[in-house]
């Protein structure tokens, strides 16, 4: 018998690279629990949407509306509840099938410009990347947002290439899509990229013509304008706080303190670079170093003769410059630029090859993403949320006929978890029962007890433990 001999072509490595990445991230979806703060902060706002029926403001808590971001990843994961129950792989699912559609986007800028082969290495390198794996699978606002601006960038050079008024309207529905993401920054993205690419050579020339203006915003505003005024007109005094306060003094004001529902992160200025860089791993030195290998040559490593690439570096670099300045920032800030680093990584590629072996590199993430998924699973990382602890206290024989009250801080997991039912109090355990009428489970952190927040013994029984914290139940004073 025979045995081939035959090696998978680069082509068929990517293909399998893609498929590989998504099914693995589709895999893991459920295996670990809604992480704090985001995930869970989310995904309990998407829960409460379920439960009320409410699915025009988010709601922070039953009776705090929350204003700082569109609806669009609430209304993804409350779906995902709706045909499957509330569960985590509910909640993410989801958000991994926009992402999905983001890399057909970016399979069809490269087949339909370059070739099936440059298409395929591109979207296996965006799935393979650390952000767009992990992100794409998350219950976050992120994978929305990448999604509408990778259909307004690839929808524009299509539309600008080929003429088409269908790109062209298409362009208008991804920008209304990034505006139900994430708001008015998804214009600023896409300005950003567009404006850098249409100043030179003139080419701004052709914007009156190489969009169907008049009937592409009226789809833009038929698409995201309702939700935007039935926000103010239930919730007024929304548009004030999303507008001015989260698209603009969060990144001009350091460590903003008008944030409603969190704290400000406080970053170096600049440091929205090496997010890229983190993000974009393994592929960052890749393109790094396609770059210097051209310029070495003597090649054009930036501008091609029709301006593609250059069209990339717009799109790919557009977060980065509007976020170099910004304190308040986050590594996903960094996400919506990827396809365009995927695209660009394969376009070099062509003009000089680089060594199948390079490419391989990209089965890496898709391996530890497993890794971290089973240590996550087995609550084997420094990274706890209530899901344990909670699945103890539902088993508790007083729970129908008690309280769940966490003490000095509640995590948003622990909103999850109990299905909204825990309460939060600022005081200690001590001052607590001089108040408490009825049964009640406290939870409690570890750390406070040893500064002599003891319960009394008398009215109190430890229930149920993890690393972090202790469930208490304590019966009601006798007055």
């Amino acid at each position: 018998m025979m045995r081939s001999n035959r090696k998978l072509s680069l082509t068929q490595i990517a293909i399998l690279m893609v498929f590989g990445s998504v099914i693995v991230r589709l895999l893991t979806l459920g295996m670990y629990p809604l992480m704090d703060t985001t995930e869970a902060r989310y995904g309990e706002m998407a829960r409460i949407m379920f439960e009320t029926g409410n699915w025009i403001t988010p709601m922070f808590d039953y009776d705090v509306p929350f204003w700082g971001k569109p609806p669009l990843f609430t209304w993804l994961s409350a779906a995902g509840f709706e045909m499957m129950g509330v569960n985590e792989f509910a909640a993410r699912v989801p958000h991994l099938v926009i992402g999905c559609l983001a890399l057909v986007l970016t399979w069809l800028l490269a087949a339909k410009y370059r070739s099936k082969n440059e298409a395929w290495l591109a979207t296996a390198i965006v799935a393979s990347t650390a952000a767009f794996i992990v992100i794409s699978g998350a219950v976050m606002t992120d994978t929305a947002l990448t999604l509408g601006i990778t259909l307004s960038m690839v929808s524009f050079w299509l539309s600008w290439q080929q003429k088409s008024p269908v790109w062209g309207y298409l362009f208008f529905a991804g920008l209304a899509i990034g505006m139900l993401a994430k708001g008015p920054l998804t214009l600023v993205l896409v300005g950003i990229s567009l404006v850098m690419w249409l100043l030179p050579e003139q080419r701004w020339k052709r914007i009156p013509s190489c969009l169907p203006w008049k009937g592409g915003i009226a789809l833009f505003l038929a698409i995201s304008l309702p939700w935007y005024l039935l926000a103010e007109s239930k919730t007024p005094g929304f548009l004030n706080y999303f507008i001015i306060g989260e698209h603009i003094k969060r990144f001009v004001v350091s460590g903003w303190e008008g944030d409603l529902y969190g704290s400000a992160h406080d970053e170096v200025r600049g440091t929205i670079w090496l997010f890229w860089f983190l993000a974009a791993l393994p592929w960052a030195p890749v393109l790094i170093y396609q770059v210097g290998r051209l310029f070495k040559k003597g090649e054009e490593g930036v501008q091609t003769t029709n301006g593609y690439t250059c069209y990339l570096w717009c799109w790919m670099i557009s977060p980065m410059l509007l976020f170099t300045l910004a304190g308040n920032i986050l590594p996903s800030y960094v996400m919506p630029g990827l396809p365009a680093l995927g695209l660009l990584i394969a376009a070099y590629h062509t003009q000089n090859n680089l060594s199948e072996k390079v490419f391989k590199v990209g089965f890496i993430t898709p391996a530890l993403l497993v890794v971290v998924a089973l240590l996550l699973q087995f609550n084997l990382t420094g990274k706890e949320v209530e899901k344990g602890l909670l699945a103890q206290w539902e088993t508790q024989a007083e729970k129908a006929s008690s309280e769940l009250v966490y003490i000095r801080k509640r995590p948003f997991s622990a909103q999850f978890y109990s299905s909204g039912e825990a309460k939060f109090l600022s005081e200690s355990l001590v001052e607590a029962l001089k108040d408490q009428t009825k049964p009640t489970f406290y939870v409690i952190e570890k750390k406070h007890i040893n500064k002599g927040f003891m319960w009394n013994k008398k009215r109190c029984e430890l229930r149920a433990e993890s690393k972090r914290r202790q469930l208490v139940l304590c019966q009601g004073s006798a007055s």
